[in-house]
């Protein structure tokens, strides 16, 4: 029981200090929480927004085929004023990206004015890492998972292209980002005879792939990679080596934008250039580059 006014004063002040003070600073908290939180949903919306709304670049051209009865979509840039037979580079985008988003900001096209350039559509796919549900367009992530789909899609379109244009057998490539390099990896196992070389920008080989044929590799791996892992980008690079019969020693290759790059010479006409950067998942500023000249430098070997 209160006695007096005094009393009574000084216990509403330490009410105050006990009680209303942590009140307003878990509010202070929340408001603060809710502001960050709606700034990361805007920025994820803002990306998802400049995804839907890339444009392709010019001379890019919508084409589509038939796949097993599901309608295919790819950009493709036929180059302009270039004759003679032509090389042909698959590009694939990560899961859940856009063929226009890859075209227009991998700047394939204006580094390689000289190849045919395929930028593919994938289908919504489950992905173990991002996408349990399967909402977002990928690539299937075995040789045979999703029915071959991608597998066929490839071969449809390749063999369109090469009624239409004059392709030259021995300079047909295939390059990705995340799931689209896992893809061109898989490329690498269940079409060797056609392909010349690869590039992997964020993949992996899977734990289970086993190539047959030794193939060129450019490998563009981030040390902080959070998604997929450094030391499973290492891992691949170790079996790459192994299969290609490449030399344990490197040699430093070449140095563009953030990313630096070194080969491994191999003894089958097949080596391994590394690419590394001190990033994480991105694209990383100069893949492009490294892959375009590691590509014009591995042309298939002449039967």
């Amino acid at each position: 029981v209160v006695a007096n006014k005094p009393q009574a004063k000084q216990l509403r002040r330490a009410s105050r200090c006990y009680i209303g003070e942590p009140f307003l600073f878990m509010r202070r908290f929340l408001l603060i929480l809710l502001t960050v939180l709606a700034a990361a949903s805007l920025s994820a919306q803002g990306k998802i927004r400049e995804l839907l709304a890339a444009k392709a670049p010019e001379g890019c051209v919508e084409q589509s085929w038939d796949v097993d009865g599901v309608k295919r979509t790819a950009l493709v840039r036929v180059p302009s004023g270039v004759t003679g037979p032509l090389a042909l580079v698959f590009c694939w985008h990560g899961h859940g990206g856009r063929s226009t988003h890859s075209a227009r900001h991998w700047g394939y096209p204006e580094i390689d004015k000289t190849s045919i350039l395929v930028f593919p559509q994938g289908l919504p796919t489950v992905s173990p890492l991002v996408d349990k549900e399967g909402r977002m367009p990928g690539w299937q992530t075995s040789v045979t998972s999703e029915g071959g789909r991608d597998m066929r899609l490839f071969d449809v379109i390749l063999t369109d292209l090469k009624k239409k244009h004059a392709v030259d057998d021995r300079r047909i490539y295939s390059m990705g980002h995340s799931n689209g390099a896992a893809f061109s990896y898989l490329l690498w196992q269940g079409r060797p005879d056609v392909l010349a070389a690869i590039g992997s920008v964020a993949g992996s080989l899977r734990g289970d792939g086993k190539p047959t044929t030794p193939l060129p590799v450019i490998h563009v791996a981030g040390k902080n990679d959070p998604l997929v892992k450094f030391a499973w980008q290492q891992a691949t690079f170790v079996a790459v080596r192994r299969f290609n019969s490449c030399a344990e020693e490197g040699q430093p290759w070449a140095k563009e934008g953030v990313v630096d790059a070194t080969i491994y010479a191999s003894t089958k006409g097949a080596p391994l250039v590394t690419a590394i950067h001190d990033g994480g998942h991105e694209y990383a500023k100069g893949s492009t580059e490294l892959i375009v000249r590691f590509f014009k430098e591995n042309p298939k070997s002449a039967k």
